[in-house]
């Protein structure tokens, strides 16, 4: 399965299992009706800002579109390096690569990002869930330079350099430099029971 057609059957999946329609979605995320519907019939690639309002509508972290195995395949706690699914943003040309095996409703979600030089991605992260229950996430940089802000507040960092967010306000992510940025993103995932008691209540 290519990445277009995994993001469009997770999108598809997660509006459907919510009981929203195109127009609920699209009011809530403000990605446009037409889009959404591209988008679930795999004729577009989405851009890494609408992947994000579109996974904040739906109350599920970002790495949840990535996740899916088929379904007469059982979840595996070893992810290859040549099965992992890997999606380039359209829109900034930044690399994500989902390191954790797919599947395992583990609690703890690993991506690799190569981000290109003088590129910068804006994440709304309009969290509808409680302050409390907003997803973590920790950065840790690899190689090159990346700032990052997060609110109102701006964050330099330089290869080695780990910084933790709470994903519940506005991230800004830009590589300043001249060459391509590296780093791990970790990102906490709901437990299972409340990602299934998310899944089976309906978007307002």
């Amino acid at each position: 399965m290519d990445i277009d057609t995994l993001l469009a059957a997770r999108v598809r999946g997660l509006r459907k299992a919510r009981g929203a329609t195109l127009d609920l979605l699209a009011q809530r995320s403000g990605v446009s009706r037409s889009m959404i519907s591209l988008i679930e019939r795999g004729e577009t690639s989405p851009t890494a800002a609408v992947l994000s309002k579109l996974a904040s509508a739906l109350d599920v972290p970002l790495a949840t579109l990535f996740d899916a195995v088929p379904a007469d395949t059982p979840p595996s706690p070893l992810a290859r390096h040549a099965e992992q699914a890997c999606w380039t943003d359209p829109g900034s040309g930044y690399q994500r690569r989902h390191l954790t095996p797919p599947g395992l409703g583990a609690p703890l979600e690993l991506v690799e990002v190569t981000f290109p030089a003088g590129q910068s991605v804006t994440f709304d992260n309009a969290t509808h869930l409680p302050a409390h229950l907003a997803p973590q996430q920790q950065l840790w940089l690899l190689e090159g330079r990346m700032t990052l802000t997060v609110g109102h507040q701006t964050w330099a960092l330089a290869a080695g350099d780990c910084l933790a967010m709470v994903v519940n306000q506005p991230i800004v992510f830009a590589n300043p430099g001249d060459r391509p940025a590296r780093y791990v993103l970790a990102s906490t995932v709901a437990s299972p029971s409340f990602t299934a008691a998310l899944a089976a209540r309906t978007l307002r």
